[in-house]
């Protein structure tokens, strides 16, 4: 029998199975056979007090207890001396010899280690960061993160040059509200939009990331008209505006923008020396300058249209701002400003008396209080039930005004309820275009704070809305006329600013035309000939097409204080008959300031006396917004950095708000920029919780992303909690929910972990679970890379220094696998950053450094530095110039991701000689493929020493916890001659790796080995793993079984694909091949078991 034995390694690898073994037997007696040390018998002179001739009975007694201790005591200290040496001499007989007399050190170097040398420096702000003498043996979060950004920032690296001429990168931050913290979407849109200007920058980008913040009108007004209540119990009406806006400014300087520094502990690499405010000067003027165009161009008007009404704030506000609540039967909900819930979800229904004596017509309504404002009731006009009822008038109970009976087939179902439908045109959506159609009456009954006006009636003048419901009830009641009330399904607007609920009111309003604009900015996404502008993910593009083919025109005036004001002047001539302001239409001018409105006013109304008045109402904060890509690179003004830098890149935001912002600066900055603002629009997924709810205070699983960076307590999860506004009951809830998700509270993550995590999350569609205990993962992966570089620092030496180039036909297998390796990683990574799977990016480079560099190539290249055996002297040097090129490329690769610990390691690494290395990782060069480096035989042979390994440690795990790290003596029949050779030839690196005593590569024609367990890897080969006792054959046969039922149906279920009767002629040429191929592979992998379960037999039979 021909055996080809492996070379049995002098080595004994340092790698993931650490070297334990039981004491030997020989040892353990040892202190309990050997007789007691002479020291112990106790010496005396005879004659003396201690001679034992000399004591009493009592005395020798008592001295012979004495002695008898005395002689324990030193049996006891003679055992624990015996034992620790018996320790110490098998710890270094299962360890390597150079690995041993590193551990014999240990200690001793530990009495001389200086601690400091571990800690960093302190670093004076703005300044390098200075870096501990040693590596700290750990990697903690809040020490490598410390001090790096801010000499990041004091240096420049991240401010853009106009005049460069590197190509232009360039994206716009989604301005934060100014009252904002940082929440975990800003913390989703940092690390996606930082990863890609990273990499941008690195990649050779004149790159700009332009940071800004919106002042939010109305979120910004109700945080200060709190404080004014708080802190001094007065209104913003008790101040008046000038102060009050004054407060604003004062509040917005002393506490708003704290989400751009925090932005900064997340590393997002932002241009500060661009930093704007929606209000500032600049961003002001080309606020007045698009409003003054746009409405010179008759784009914006002036009209009365109903708008979503908030009567607390007593403003407009945008449909963005309005959240509802699906309400399913009657629900009682408080509301801001009552004392009592109010009732939603009840249809009540009430008769109107008919003239002419015809009786009576039942409407029913959700909002009985809307009655005082009715002006028509509507019938559909093929209704035989009120044909006889066309063209009468129904009498109104409370004000005896005639309600026409119209006819409207849009707006009626006749088989819904009594068919018959009140109307109240200037409070309800619907009514409101009916009452177009048939020219009605619009009369609001609503004064701004939600009070029933004049126009009301006596009776109800001054109650508040919800309270007139309930009077107007009780007065139906006493009249006659009410029918009763049922549940009703419906939906509550409710504004998310105030809480309170939406009332739909009629106000004059300044308004956008947007039809001609969505019409271009439809275009320029769906135009297959020459699309100006791509959306990703491409599933949104039909959610463009829906909102931008049904827009309507866009409300942009709000009633409120804080915000850029309208510029618009209201003149009031001498001779108008009515003085308030805004009664005639065609009084208003339009300028870019108060001069310039009287120059304009004084030719409009030439020979007139007036006075002009601005519109006290300011603008949506979407307007604003949506010239930020213009706005914040100068325009209107011919400015360097509209030239060089506009239109920009991308925009990265997420999906809900495509329309509200997103369709609106792709409108306005084609009309006035003359170009798509961004070429790409990338839109990210919602996060959710761990359990796919939304996160909501009340939940109590709302995450703070700097609680996640730093890390904090249970107790200081449900202090957060305490601080906020919920009730007890939404109280106790929330803290529940925290306990169950965060029993232990969240451990300190850092910034690198975070990023990485919730950028590996955006390939789940549109939502993200977020589940904290993967960051947890990613920040100990962090501590896998920290050891990683420590490990190379130690094996690179101090005097290491990089080669200038690598020839890669000279290096050894193992550091021609990892570089070609590396290179599929650079290749997949960048193609992918490119197409914005930043997913797949990112799994691309954890799985290089994790699968590959830490588990495969450190562990394989252990061997080279055992003892710095001269038989690999060349391995040696080869493999310390591949790992410092791997960390190098490594690092760089992983930086966009991970921008603080690849700094701190980098910043680590030696330079080449005469070299001028980039000052900072941020700046230096982003890795690309070298066709040199690539090798798919290399690759190939490292897959099937990787699969014989993965084969021998599932044996392995199938052994006694105990027996599972001692090494084993292995076999590899391999059933091919390329197979055997390829084994044969890295037996160093199968051994290493499986952590093996002994290997032997054997043949077909070889006796297959005995007592071991055995594992079929594929059709050419399978393992056996030597056992110390008796193989169990029954528990391994029924192991073959399972997995040969297994294959056997896949054989079966592609026999049958392929013996189906159109499979020759539909199925393509080369699926069929593959198909073939695949079936051929598995019987014979098939075949390979039946050989190992024969063999199993044999043997049982033979013992």
């Amino acid at each position: 029998m021909i055996k080809l034995i492996a070379r049995v390694s002098r080595y004994k690898s340092a790698n993931r199975y650490p070297a334990h073994s039981t004491l030997p037997k020989t040892l353990l007696p040892i202190a309990a056979c050997t007789p007691p040390p002479t020291s112990v018998f106790l010496s005396y002179q005879a004659g003396s007090s201690m001679d034992p001739l000399n004591l009493t009975p009592e005395a020798l007694e008592k001295k012979k207890k004495k002695d008898e201790k005395a002689r324990e005591k030193e049996l006891k200290k003679q055992k624990a001396a015996q034992k620790a040496e018996a320790a110490k001499l098998q710890a270094q007989k299962v360890s390597s010899a150079p690995e041993s007399g590193k551990k014999k050190n240990t200690k001793r170097e530990a009495e001389v280690e200086n601690p400091e040398d571990y800690n960093d420096p302190e670093t004076p702000l703005g300044d390098k960061k200075r870096l501990s003498r040693q590596m700290a043996k750990t990697y903690k979060p809040s020490a490598v993160e410390n001090s790096w950004y801010e000499w990041w920032e004091k240096s420049n690296f991240f401010v853009a040059d106009p005049d460069s001429s590197k190509p232009p990168f360039v994206i716009v931050l989604p301005p934060p509200n100014v009252t904002g913290a940082l929440h975990i979407g800003h913390a989703l849109t940092a690390a996606i939009q930082d990863t890609i200007i990273r990499w941008r920058r690195m990649s050779g980008y004149n790159t700009l990331w332009v940071p800004g913040m919106d002042h939010a009108g109305i979120a910004t007004q109700v945080v200060v008209e709190k404080k004014l209540m708080r802190e001094m119990k007065l209104t913003r009406h008790d101040v008046g505006r000038e102060n009050f806006v004054a407060e604003v400014w004062k509040w917005k300087n002393e506490y708003g923008g704290t989400i751009l520094r925090q932005l900064r502990r997340l590393g997002a690499s932002l241009d500060w020396s661009r930093e704007c405010f929606t209000m500032d000067e600049k961003r002001s003027l080309a606020v007045t300058e698009a409003f003054v165009r746009l409405h010179k161009d008759g784009v914006i008007y002036r009209d009365l249209r109903l708008v979503n009404w908030d009567c607390v704030l007593r403003t407009a506000i945008s449909d963005i701002e309005v959240d509802y609540i699906d309400i399913k039967e009657r629900t009682p909900v408080r509301v801001p400003g009552y004392e009592k819930l109010v009732e939603f979800g009840v249809l009540t229904s009430f008769a109107y008396p008919l003239e002419e004596a015809l009786g009576e017509i039942i409407v029913a309504t959700t909002r009985v209080e809307t009655m005082l404002g009715d002006t028509a009731i509507a019938v559909h006009p093929d209704d035989a039930r009120y044909s006889h009822l066309h063209g009468k008038f129904a009498i109104h109970p409370f004000n005896g005004r005639k309600l026409p009976i119209v006819c409207d087939a849009v707006l009626v179902d006749m088989n819904f309820g009594t068919g018959a439908v009140k109307i109240t045109p200037a409070h309800d959506p619907n009514d409101f275009e009916v009452g177009k159609r048939h020219n009605l009456e619009f009369i609001n009954i609503f004064t701004d704070d939600g009070k029933i006006n004049s126009n009301g009636g006596a009776e109800f003048a001054g109650m508040p809305r919800f309270e007139a419901r309930v009077a107007l009830t009780e007065a139906l009641k006493k009249k006659g006329l009410y029918k009763g009330d049922k549940n009703n399904e419906m939906r509550l607007g409710i504004c998310s600013r105030s809480n309170d609920v939406v009332e739909p009111l009629i106000k004059p309003q300044w308004y956008v035309n947007c039809k001609n604009m969505a019409r271009e900015a439809l275009d320029a996404v769906i135009d297959s000939t020459n699309p100006k502008m791509e959306i990703i993910p491409k599933q949104y593009v039909a959610e463009w097409k829906r909102w931008l083919e049904n827009i309507r025109d866009w409300c942009i005036s709000r009633q409120l204080w804080w915000g850029h004001r309208v510029p618009a002047w209201y003149a009031v001539l001498k001779d108008d008959e009515l003085k308030e302001l805004g009664v005639y239409n065609d009084h208003w001018v339009v300028a870019r300031n108060e001069e310039e409105a009287k120059e304009k006013a004084s030719r409009i109304f030439a020979g007139k006396t007036f006075d002009l008045y601005q519109d006290p109402d300011v603008l949506d904060t979407w307007f604003s917004s949506g010239l930020f890509p213009l706005s914040v690179l100068g325009w209107p003004d011919d400015t360097k950095d509209l030239r060089a830098f506009y239109s920009t890149s991308v925009l990265e935001t997420g999906h809900d708000i495509l329309f509200f912002w997103v369709a609106r600066m792709v409108m306005l900055g084609m009309k006035l920029g003359g170009d798509v603002p961004f070429g790409k629009v990338y839109l990210h997924p919602m996060i959710r919780d761990a359990h796919g709810r939304k996160m909501s205070k009340s939940l109590g699983n709302v995450i703070d992303p700097l609680e996640v960076i730093n890390g904090i307590e249970l107790k200081g999860l449900h202090k957060r909690l305490e601080e906020g506004n919920l009730d007890q009951k939404e109280l106790e809830t929330a803290k529940e929910g925290q306990t169950k998700d965060f029993p232990d509270g969240i451990p300190e993550c850092g910034s690198d972990a975070l990023r990485f995590a919730l950028v590996s999350y955006t390939a789940q569609s549109d939502k993200i679970n977020l589940d904290i205990q993967r960051v947890v993962g990613y920040r100990q992966w962090c501590n896998k890379l920290w050891n990683a570089i420590r490990f190379a620092m130690t094996k690179l030496g101090e005097d290491y220094i990089p080669p200038e180039e690598i020839t890669p036909a000279t290096l050894p297998f193992s550091c021609k696998w990892i570089l070609s390796a590396l290179n599929k990683a650079i290749s997949k990574t960048v193609v992918s950053l490119d197409s914005y799977e930043f997913s797949d990016a990112a799994t691309a480079v954890y799985s290089w450094w994790q699968f590959q560099l830490c588990d495969v190539f450190i562990e394989v290249i252990k061997p080279y530095f055992a003892g710095n055996d001269p038989a690999y002297a060349s391995e040696r040097k080869h493999a310390q110039d591949t790992l410092w090129l791997c960390l190098d490329n490594g690092l760089r690769l992983l930086h966009p991701f991970m921008p603080f610990v690849t700094e701190e390691l980098w910043q680590r690494l030696p330079s080449k000689k005469d070299s001028v290395r980039k000052e900072s990782i941020v700046i230096s060069e982003y890795p690309s493929a070298v066709e040199s480096w690539n090798n798919d035989v290399v690759e190939l042979e490292m897959d099937m020493i990787e699969s014989v390994v993965k084969s021998l440690r599932s044996l392995r795990s199938q052994l006694a916890p105990n027996e599972r790290y001692e090494r084993r003596a292995a076999f590899v029949v391999c059933r091919t001659d390329d197979a055997c050779h390829i084994i044969k030839k890295h037996e160093l690196e199968v051994s290493t790796l499986a952590t093996l005593s002994s290997l032997d590569v054997l043949s077909e024609k070889d006796d297959a080995p005995v007592g071991c367990i055995l594992d079929v890897v594929n059709e050419s080969l399978s393992t056996f793993l030597k056992l110390k006792g008796i193989v169990n054959v029954e528990a391994e046969l029924e192991k073959l079984n399972k997995k040969m039922e297994e294959l056997q149906k896949q054989c079966d279920g592609l026999k049958k694909k392929r013996s189906a009767p159109a499979y020759q002629e539909k199925v393509p040429v080369h699926i069929r091949e593959v198909d073939e191929a695949k079936l051929a592979s598995l019987l014979q992998e098939l075949l390979s078991f039946k050989e190992a379960r024969e063999h199993l037999e044999r043997e049982n039979k033979e013992t």
